[in-house]
């Protein structure tokens, strides 16, 4: 794990360095296009679909910034709020409270779990299970409800005594892998473990930093959904779990790597935009906007004339030429004929590299 705990400190480096770059503004803004697709993504993982937008207006209300007012549904204004607690609180001790007000806010609007902000008590198992319902697979069984409170407890006093301060101090990843590996498989909600699982990882490895930032592990992790809840699983049945740490580690690489590549996706972004002043119409500056909203990964397939009528409402032969002038000016590059032609914005997109095995050892 040496390589990987070399390779994340020196990638958080370069995080922290290059978000120095930017102004208050562009920073801010980093700060909620992460906290949105954690919310989303971590949620996914789940299998349950958030409407990114609407949760991006609701951190934007959390955070007293303006908003469109967009209404957002309970799961989203939850999600929200609870991200906006781990961002404004990254660097201080994980305790007991915090989980509870996570999950508190997890489970806004529920009203189909008795145990919402404290540990199960219901006696039935907590288990794990796919298949049909007459011959279900039971993938892992947890401690029974009664056990939570004393296992909970190890694991804070663990979580204090392996942290930067504390008499044991580990490395950020491999604290954070064994923090996450350990919370899910006591498993102590009736429900949301997963992402309040996820939230640990963040704050876990923010401890471990010169500066606190967060990581955004659940894309990568939602990326690899299959492989993740198999990786959890193989790791919760024994105590020899170096396949998982070394799992997360990759995983962890990659994700920053992944944020990394934001920083630079908006240190690009003001550089094009100054590029363009007094240069764009009023349709141009929409459709251009629209387009860096999308983010790292931009619009899938491209932006083309139809996509851009519809931003726009401009009609054929003035999206037509409006494009075109876009491309001259160097704000969009063209690609394909006819039908095909898409248009993409001129400064490097997504396309974050696999982290392997090997990479990390």
């Amino acid at each position: 794990m040496a390589k990987a705990e070399a390779l994340f400190g020196e990638g958080a480096g370069i995080v922290i360095g290059a978000s120095k770059h930017l102004d208050e503004t562009e920073r801010r803004g980093l700060s909620i296009e992460i906290m949105s697709h954690e919310a989303v993504d971590t949620s996914a993982i789940e299998g349950e679909r958030l409407d990114r937008d609407s949760v991006q207006s609701s951190i934007r209300r959390h955070l007293g910034m303006a908003t469109d007012h967009r209404r957002s549904s309970p799961a989203e204004a939850g999600i929200a709020e609870m991200m906006v607690d781990l961002y404004q609180h990254l660097p201080g001790a994980l305790e007991e409270p915090v989980l509870m007000n996570w999950h508190r806010q997890l489970m806004n609007g529920r009203t189909d779990f008795k145990d919402v902000g404290r540990y199960r008590t219901h006696d039935d198992p907590m288990q794990i299970v796919s298949g049909a319902i007459y011959e279900p697979k039971v993938h892992f069984e947890a401690p029974p409800s009664k056990q939570v409170g004393t296992e909970m407890a190890r694991l804070m006093s663990w979580l204090e005594q392996s942290g930067p301060r504390g008499s044991t101090p580990l490395p950020p990843v491999t604290r954070a892998g064994i923090a996450h590996l350990w919370f899910e498989s006591i498993h102590p909600f009736e429900d949301g473990n997963g992402r309040v699982g996820r939230a640990i990882i963040e704050k876990v490895l923010a401890q471990g930093l010169s500066a606190p930032i967060i990581t955004g592990m659940s894309g990568t992790l939602l990326k690899y959904r299959k492989a993740y809840y198999q990786a959890l699983e193989d790791g919760s049945h024994g105590l020899e779990i170096t396949d998982w740490l070394l799992w997360f580690a990759t995983k962890a690489v990659e994700a920053q790597k992944y944020t990394l590549a934001q920083v630079e996706f908006i240190m690009n972004k003001s550089r094009l935009i100054d590029s363009l002043r007094g240069q764009l119409n009023p349709r141009q500056e929409k459709a251009l906007l629209r387009l860096f909203a999308a983010g790292l990964d931009g619009f899938t397939g491209g932006l083309s004339a139809a996509k851009y009528m519809s931003i726009t409402d401009a009609p054929p032969a003035t999206a037509t030429r409006d494009l075109n002038g876009l491309s001259d000016m160097g704000a969009l590059v063209r690609t394909g004929e006819r039908k095909s032609t898409r248009y993409h914005l001129n400064i490097p997109m997504g396309g974050i590299p696999a982290i392997r095995l090997s990479d990390i050892l």
